[in-house]
């Protein structure tokens, strides 16, 4: 075996890396040990800013193939020709806790593909659930500071949860999700992936269509209960990680269904629902799933740090015929999460390996700023137009007009129809699942003041009288009894 030899950063053989050097046997330390200040300065800049969300993840690499034509609603390259193979990144993720937290904790699962096309980077950053908790990236920052760490005690609050939560009631689709079976994956290849927003599509006439996307486990779904879970932290908490990791390398290959739902520009003009709102989901019999093609993970990051921890992903990454769409969330995570990235990775995080796109030309006259590593351009010009015609703009990926209305801070409560597709999850639990669902909640909420609890309870109660009456009976049996008539406003 060749043994590879230790070096400085510049490349200089290092002769001793187990003493520092001293003036003396028992002298103090000499500044000019320049392999020691090195060393120490390097091990005190190893830990980055961690995601303010979706810092907890896992990741792999591996392919896109087409298996159905779509190219009727769509023109973007990477869908061209049924057989087409295009590579990905994928992360998983929870969305609350820290770098540390446990893997099997009930919280919502980031879902996020990079697709490297032909044409540039086209990024999917979802989660594995359909819906979202809010409608307005400016509630954003207050529903994150909710399932972050409380400034007094520093521990997370249920009170702050179910305070926002109780103060918002769209967000009680995702919060019947989240306390129901499905709020524990088992495993991250045990879970399907949802774009969630509503995207558009643009085909070869410039016709736009808007579009939900869906990944379908081929895996069978698996979750576990509170108490499974509460057994899996106790003794690994890497539980998602280690099952991605050791599946991958003994060759069970994870693989997802990519699905759409597609709504032509009229039907989503003269939809009584709102087809840009996140809180809410399309009806499959209205807009039934169209196939795509197949995900599959096949390979393993081999280092952790430089391709999961520094994966950089934006919705605002997409590639003619891929576009977006009026829905507000997702027009604040444009900018959100390109502006996160920058300031955790820098400006030139584009250039790091796993972000890189892999299109034959990169053409961006972007030029300087920290850790630029790619000859920065050389010598060509750094504006346009010019009289080299270098950058040239191409008018061919232009959208067609959206229409637009007067610009105003819209009440985005307007919609006050909170409680019909909740009701329809709901109903569709059988009797087992209302009793886990029911204890579920009970065991979060139980301890939160009062008051909050008989807003949440008065939520529940539109939904479905059951749901309410179940969650008041689940509470009580932890010795909490919930006075209705303490609701405040609701």
């Amino acid at each position: 075996m060749t043994t590879q030899r230790l070096t400085t950063a510049a490349g200089a053989p290092v002769g001793d890396n187990q003493n520092a050097q001293t003036a003396g046997p028992r002298g103090p330390v000499t500044l000019q040990d320049f392999w020691l200040v090195e060393k120490l300065a390097h091990f005190d800049r190893e830990v980055i800013p961690e995601r303010r969300v979706h810092a907890k993840g896992s990741g792999a690499f591996g392919t896109f193939r087409v298996t159905h034509d779509i190219s009727r609603y769509t023109k973007a390259k990477l869908f061209a020709g049924v057989g087409k193979e295009t590579p990905i990144f994928m992360r998983f993720s929870t969305v609350a806790g820290e770098r540390g937290a446990a893997d099997a904790e009930r919280d919502v699962r980031g879902f996020s593909i990079k697709f490297y096309t032909e044409e540039g980077n086209w990024d999917v950053v979802g989660n594995n659930t359909p819906v979202f908790f809010i409608r307005d990236p400016l509630k954003f920052p207050d529903f994150i500071h909710t399932q972050k760490r409380d400034p007094y005690t520093n521990l997370r609050s249920n009170v702050a949860a179910w305070d926002f939560w109780s103060r918002h009631p769209e967000s009680l689709h995702q919060v019947t999700i989240l306390m129901s079976d499905r709020g524990i994956p088992k495993s991250y290849r045990q879970m399907h992936g949802f774009g969630s927003h509503t995207f558009s599509f643009i085909n070869e006439d410039n016709e736009r269509f808007y579009v939900k996307f869906h990944f379908k486990a081929q895996q069978p779904l698996e979750n576990y209960t509170d108490a499974e879970a509460a057994a899996v932290v106790a003794g690994d908490r890497e539980s998602a990680q280690r099952d991605l990791v050791n599946n991958i390398d003994d060759g069970n290959f994870p693989r997802w269904n990519f699905r759409i739902q597609v709504m032509t520009e009229e039907q989503a003009a003269n939809s009584a629902m709102n087809p840009f709102d996140i809180t809410k989901v399309w009806p499959h019999k209205d807009y039934p799933l169209i196939d795509v093609g197949v995900i599959e993970l096949n390979r393993n990051a081999q280092n952790y740090f430089a391709d999961v921890e520094q994966a950089a992903f934006t919705p605002a990454n997409v590639v003619p015929g891929i576009g977006f769409s009026p829905d507000r969330l997702l027009q604040g995570r444009l900018f959100s999460y390109g502006d996160t990235q920058r300031y955790r990775l820098g400006i030139n995080h584009h250039q790091i390996p796993v972000n890189a796109p892999r299109a034959p030309v990169a053409n961006s006259f972007h030029r300087d700023g920290a850790m630029r590593t790619d000859g920065n351009l050389g010598q060509r010009v750094n504006y346009e137009p010019n009289r080299y015609g270098e950058f040239a703009q191409d008018a061919s990926v232009n959208e067609p007009p959206l229409a637009a209305g007067a610009v105003y801070r819209y009440d985005h409560r307007e919609d006050d129809d909170y409680y019909s597709q909740p009701a329809a999850l709901f109903r569709l639990f059988d009797d087992a699942q209302r009793e886990r669902f029911f204890g579920n909640i009970a065991r979060h909420i139980h301890g939160v003041p009062n008051e909050i609890v008989a807003r949440q309870v008065e939520h529940f109660r539109r939904i479905d009288p059951a749901y309410a009456q179940g969650v008041i009976d689940a509470l009580a049996k932890l010795g909490q009894i919930v006075d209705e008539k303490d609701t405040a406003a609701v």
